[in-house]
């Protein structure tokens, strides 16, 4: 499921939708526990989590270089929000009958080459992130990422007009 790109007075907020079969309990332990975290997306790790705690990138490049990004908002099981380059990401949990809606929304204040990859890498961890919360391990499909690559080009393009 291709995310949503909508333009807000003149920045841009991506829109990801997972309706889950598993508890918002299960799906916030997946979105900020480190050994469930790394599992889905190896950069990131939770070093304080609560408002204005931090969260830090780790470039896993053998450099051993990091930087710290901030949490601007969050409520336990509800959302967790922190920057992301220019703009921030969030994770939002809406519980269903059957499980749990997930949204993820990433805010970026301009559009440039490295959106669709971005998007890209972020449509591919979910799919890694859904594979954990099936109990499965997932290597980084590389060749998924390509593909999203184009598609997320191509929507990119379509916003710009």
């Amino acid at each position: 499921m291709i995310a949503e790109v909508e333009k807000i007075d003149g920045a841009y907020i991506v829109i990801y939708k997972r309706p889950l079969t598993h508890s918002v309990d299960k799906v916030w332990r997946a979105l900020t526990e480190n050994d469930k975290l790394e599992k889905w997306m190896p950069n990131l790790e939770v070093k304080n989590l609560q408002q204005d705690g931090v969260i830090q990138f780790n470039m896993n490049d053998r450099t051993d270089n990091s930087f710290n990004m901030k949490i601007l908002d969050y409520k336990e099981y509800t959302y967790l929000q922190y920057e992301w380059g220019e703009g921030w990401v969030r994770f939002e949990l809406y519980p269903q009958a059957e499980g749990c809606l997930l949204l993820l929304k990433e805010f970026n204040p301009t559009l440039n080459d490295h959106t669709p990859k971005d998007l890209a890498g972020w449509h591919v961890c979910l799919e890694m992130f859904m594979a954990l919360l099936e109990g499965k391990m997932m290597d980084f499909p590389k060749d998924d990422w390509e593909v999203w690559y184009e598609k997320y080009s191509r929507v990119i393009r379509n916003v710009k007009k």
